[in-house]
């Protein structure tokens, strides 16, 4: 039950901070899309959401973790979408921002997505990769050759 009071308090914060609360704020004096984009932009809601929670089930039943630097998992998450990419819960909130910019429009809104995606890869490479790999060691340093930090790697069947 901690662990859950935890992921709940570390999502509120951070996430729910940076995917919903000033995405609303800056564009508290735009309209909404309507129609078709409305629903597009309610699916990319949904389904950075759906990630998003996804990755934390898998940190806390597996990893025994939550996405706090501070908390992190005790073992290494390669289960679930992680067997795809590194960085599954990044682009979960990355496709929240994409969300709120096709439901709202705006040049600030899309600065602000763009942003966040940078320093999202900017705290991957520079501390979290590092903390991983003295963490891990060489299962790390396996995981990192087998599956992309961003897009997933598709290997051609061997032949011969």
């Amino acid at each position: 039950m901690i662990l859950f009071l935890k992921n709940l308090l570390f999502t509120l914060l951070v996430p729910g901070t940076m995917g919903v609360f000033v995405p609303l704020l800056l564009s508290r004096v735009r309209h909404p899309a309507e129609g078709p984009v409305l629903l597009f932009s309610c699916v990319l809601l949904a389904l950075g959401g759906i990630i998003y929670a996804w990755c934390v089930w898998d940190f806390a039943s597996y990893g025994r973790g939550t996405p706090a630097p501070i908390d992190a998992p005790k073992k290494l998450v390669v289960h679930g979408l992680y067997r795809y990419v590194r960085n599954p819960m990044y682009l979960g909130v990355l496709t929240v921002l994409l969300g709120w910019v096709v439901i709202f429009g705006g040049r600030t809104l899309t600065v602000y997505a763009c942003c966040v995606g940078i320093c999202f890869h900017l705290f991957v490479v520079f501390y979290e990769e590092r903390r991983l790999r003295k963490q891990f060691g060489s299962e790390y340093v396996d995981y990192c050759m087998k599956v992309g930090r961003w897009l997933p790697r598709f290997r051609c069947p061997r032949t011969g």
